[in-house]
């Protein structure tokens, strides 16, 4: 074989591989979830060591204390805006609906084509920040961090994983999928920090643990 028809055919199979390359990333998860990222493990750790460790008190609490989806943008609430922001290829209708996409829930990852099946979590539930602070905060203040897009707090999720984390914090509930994990507790920090939340012993310990692997 003509040593430059050898090159050339190298040279073609080299680019026919790259391509199948190319097409395998483009055929992995159809989408992921766009949480805005958390600070580094190390900082989440400073910033672990140094919240206020105290006994949760859940009493007063109710959900409409913290006034959520609330308008965005035109007709666009929180629930669509995050919908819009963690699918892929997303349609909506004049009012803001999500009509269609694709969404890759990162908790269990399960990749769901109706906005139905997803909830919006908030990372931080809104019980535990009652419990950890909020009861003393103004309704706008509650209302801030029920809708905060800013922090990463806000998620969309499979419904029924969504509703069997509940109210849970680390020590009681963690996402299923373990490479998770690190993303999950240092988000869950930061927003304990920046709200200057406290934690329980058991919470702490738990955040510990798994920050130490990450």
């Amino acid at each position: 074989m003509p040593k430059v028809y050898a090159r050339r055919r190298l040279s073609l199979v080299a680019a026919f591989a790259g391509l199948i390359a190319m097409v395998g990333l483009f055929n992995g998860p159809a989408a992921s979830a766009a949480l805005p990222t958390p600070v580094s493990a190390a900082t989440a750790r400073t910033y672990l060591a140094s919240l206020t460790v105290a006994t949760e008190d859940r009493t007063g609490y109710d959900r409409d204390l913290f006034p959520h989806w609330i308008t965005i943008s035109g007709t666009c609430n929180t629930r669509e805006t995050v919908l819009k922001r963690d699918g892929t290829n997303v349609v909506t209708s004049s009012a803001c609906a999500a009509t269609s996409g694709t969404w890759y829930s990162v908790y269990d990852g399960a990749t769901w084509t109706a906005a139905s099946d997803l909830d919006i979590d908030h990372l931080v539930p809104l019980a535990e920040a009652w419990d950890s602070g909020a009861d003393s905060w103004t309704t706008a203040q509650r209302q801030a961090f029920a809708n905060d897009l800013t922090r990463p707090q806000l998620i969309a999720v499979t419904d029924n994983v969504n509703q069997s984390k509940s109210d849970q914090d680390p020590a009681e509930w963690m996402p299923s999928r373990t490479a998770y994990a690190c993303t999950y507790v240092r988000a869950w920090v930061q927003v304990k920090y920046y709200y200057d939340l406290s934690v329980d012993s058991a919470e702490k310990s738990k955040l510990t643990s798994v920050l130490s692997g990450c």
